[in-house]
């Protein structure tokens, strides 16, 4: 295990480098997230401009969802989009041969073979957003709530990131991927809504099919207080399920890989 923690090291410490080459886009990146981050505040403020709650969802507490869409959206953008779109770009020019010649884990290799460091400047943002609406709440979280907000933040992201995995697997038996991959971030857009403003079919399709609820809205509830623990313990069993579903699909597409070289 130290080998691998040591491998995304190198590549971590690559990336940054890389980044750090071109310093100015640190400037332009901070602007374009902070833009971003307006965009994103704006429909939830023209929305509860208008009334108190929205399905039982007050501001501050719709604001605390946003938080966790942005802080997902950021570290999906920043670690795990980056190195599957190159995925693709191996698997089509034949270099993923290469990625099976070395002596470590495909998946985890290609996983963290790229990041976007200037993402956590979107990191920070949902934190700030996090922070903004507990002090409109006028009190912050319990320690206990913070732990389980936290630990549900992580099942979110790996859910996220089976999903995509599912995505990249595809790539080996359909090269091009575009669309599939523009229509997972659209459908990811609906996070930034509580999944109770969603009725009927929709609901039990963004809480068990697409599992936004299990990115967004069941952290938030855990942060405020609100979620009870065995829904808490379906949201991480949820997310351990499609990891192991991504895992075995990922396999079987690399038992049928052919090399583009060959």
């Amino acid at each position: 295990m130290r080998r691998y923690f040591r491998l995304l090291g190198v590549q971590l410490r690559m990336s940054v480098a890389s980044a750090m080459a071109y310093r100015a886009d640190f400037l332009v990146e901070g602007a374009m997230s902070a833009a971003w981050m307006a965009v994103a505040l704006l429909p939830l403020f023209v929305l509860y401009g208008e009334r108190d709650t929205v399905a039982g969802w007050d501001a501050p507490s719709a604001l605390v969802v946003l938080a966790y869409f942005m802080g997902v959206r950021a570290v999906i953008e920043g670690v795990v989009n980056p190195s599957l779109v190159e995925l693709v770009d191996r698997i089509r020019t034949g270099a993923f041969d290469y990625v099976l010649l070395k002596p470590v884990d495909a998946q985890l290799l290609v996983s963290g073979s790229r990041y976007e460091p200037w993402k956590v400047l979107d990191l920070l943002g949902a934190v700030g957003v996090a922070v903004y609406a507990f002090v409109l709440r006028g009190h912050g979280p319990e320690p206990g709530h913070l732990l389980v907000g936290l630990a549900l933040f992580a099942t979110g992201v790996a859910a996220m990131y089976a999903l995509w995995i599912l995505c990249a697997a595809a790539s080996f038996w359909v090269v091009r991927l575009d669309n599939l991959t523009y229509l997972l971030s659209a459908i990811f857009d609906t996070a930034r809504w509580p999944v109770q403003v969603f009725r009927g079919a929709w609901r039990i399709v963004f809480t068990f099919v697409i599992p936004v609820a299990v990115m967004t809205t069941y952290p938030a509830m855990a942060l405020l207080g609100a979620l009870d623990a065995g829904t808490a313990l379906a949201s991480a069993g949820g997310a351990v399920a499609l990891l192991v579903l991504s895992r075995l699909v990922w396999r079987a597409a690399i038992r049928s890989y052919t090399s583009a070289s060959s």
